[in-house]
């Protein structure tokens, strides 16, 4: 019967030695090609870390380093109430937090209100008023007719955009399936806020942010050790607080050298040049069939949308290749179609408990109607190891270069994000790869690593709702750097 049969080991490594030799070449040639060395680890690192200080620079580099001018960190003793919203692709999420006079304690309420299709394409004016519709229906909601004083708002705004002050960002370019004409270019905190006030909606804007900056934020209010915010899902990304006195290209806004600002790196274009990254000949078809070629190198390498195409496109050279027998005779109409796959089919293959891969097999049959061999079944799964592992040991290479560029010796780093959460061993293999670069002597029982990548508590929930709150605090105090609108803050 299908499913039954022994539970497998969690690794297939070294099968390779019972496959035809055909397959068994293959597995080999491809060992080769995606696994990464501890020494390729630590040149990456090495290269990582003059990146991450030329994007600080006048000049700038490949990764941009965007200042977010969220200063300070939490304390864990912010109090008051404040909203946040997060505007997705697929859902629009208005939450309440109340920072309470427990240090480090918070509550919430939320809603999730549905982001109709047919907003993401239509007319800017329609997709405010929706926005503002919704947060007008929360408060009503959740407070009815009582005599509101007017909250301020942390907006989770995770398209890429330009931020000269916290409370304004000049959208670059839409993603997540939007292309509404004239937003691109202009600052989209003006008009969010007219619709607000058409409403008569008691909301003011305190802080627009990044959800990788609120990850770091949210995760720092309930631990204090926490250094660097992480995301690895369908792209990935980080954030640490670097001091003034380290980033140029601000030096003529003469801010306190030991003063901290957010920095949102955007690492996903780390080596655009190609001069570092251990490409394979798949990685480079990939790239140059995107529609953003020879950008987002380190992205389509380690993030989620692009592993499940990484390994499709694997899979379709060996049938196309006439010296490998793989899927002999089947059509695999369904496997050429490109991003058919994402990182959830490479997550199953590795999630398979049984010695005959039967889990793997009935995938195959369900979604590409292919039938492996056993022997297939096993490069199959050997194939979607390589591929996890490459892209958990090249995601370490970014967080020890911002730990060794900071000299942090111990720290946590937060991280969120589908691949982290969800991806097998995704977590253990980051872990394995920081030792190597890093150079830590080997665990004792029941030691803790140095620095550890943890679970990241909600960045754009209670990370934008503290930012708001740091953001009103520093404003309190007389430090206006980086306020756009100082009267939205009274």
């Amino acid at each position: 019967m299908v499913g039954l049969g022994p539970k497998k080991p969690p690794s297939r490594q070294g099968s390779s030695t019972d496959l035809p030799k055909d397959l068994a070449q293959e597995v080999k040639r491809l060992e080769g090609m995606f696994t990464v060395p501890q020494e390729k680890l630590k040149e990456i690192t090495d290269h990582f870390v003059k990146e991450l200080a030329k994007g600080l620079t006048v000049e700038g580099g490949s990764i941009p380093m965007n200042p977010t001018w969220c200063m300070g960190m939490p304390d864990g003793n912010e109090q008051g109430r404040y909203l946040a919203l997060d505007m997705g692709g697929t859902n629009l999420r208005v939450c309440e937090i109340t920072l309470t006079e427990k240090k480090s304690e918070f509550d919430i309420i939320q809603s999730k209100y549905r982001m109709p299709e047919e907003l993401k394409t239509g007319e800017a004016d329609e997709l405010w008023e929706y926005i503002a519709d919704c947060l007008q229906q929360f408060i009503q909601t959740h407070h009815g007719e009582e005599n509101l004083e007017t909250l301020p708002l942390g907006f989770t705004f995770s398209y890429p955009a330009t931020q000269n002050y916290i409370d304004h960002g000049i959208l670059q370019r839409w993603t997540k399936g939007f292309d509404i004409d004239g937003v691109e270019g202009k600052d989209v905190v003006p008009p969010f806020l007219d619709a607000l006030k058409k409403r008569g909606v008691p909301i003011n804007l305190a802080a627009l942010i990044n959800d990788t900056t609120g990850t770091l934020v949210a995760s720092a209010y309930t631990d204090t050790t926490m250094k660097i915010g992480c995301i690895f899902g369908t792209g990935c990304n980080a954030a640490y607080m670097e001091d003034c006195g380290s980033i140029p290209k601000l030096a003529h806004m003469n801010l306190p050298a030991d003063t901290l600002m957010g920095i949102n790196c955007e690492w996903g274009a780390f080596d655009n040049e190609h001069v570092v990254l251990p490409r394979t000949p798949y990685d480079v078809v990939i790239d140059k069939a995107s529609p953003r070629p020879d950008q987002q190198a380190f992205e389509k390498m380690i993030a989620g949308l692009y592993l499940g195409e990484i390994f499709r496109t694997v899979l379709v050279d060996l049938h196309d290749n006439k010296h490998v027998n793989i899927f002999d005779q089947q059509n695999i109409d369904k496997l050429r179609k490109a991003y058919t796959l994402d990182s959830s089919f490479l997550s199953a293959i590795e999630e398979d408990p049984f010695e005959n891969l039967s889990e793997t097999a009935e995938l195959f049959q369900a979604r590409l109607n292919l039938a492996p061999s056993m022997a297939e079944l096993e490069l199959i799964r050997r194939l979607a190891e390589l591929i996890g592992t490459r892209a958990a040991r090249l995601s370490a290479c970014g967080v020890a270069a911002i730990c060794k560029k900071k000299g942090y010796e111990t720290c946590h780093v937060g991280a969120d994000g589908s691949v982290f959460n969800k991806y097998p061993h995704f977590k253990e293999r980051g872990a394995q790869a920081l030792r190597e670069i890093l150079d830590w002597p080997e665990k004792k029982a029941g030691e803790r690593d140095p620095i550890e990548i943890l679970a990241a508590e909600d960045g754009s929930g209670v990370g934008a709702a503290l930012i708001a709150a740091l953001t009103l605090k520093r404003v309190k105090a007389g430090n206006m750097a980086g306020i756009q609108h100082p009267e939205n803050y009274k």
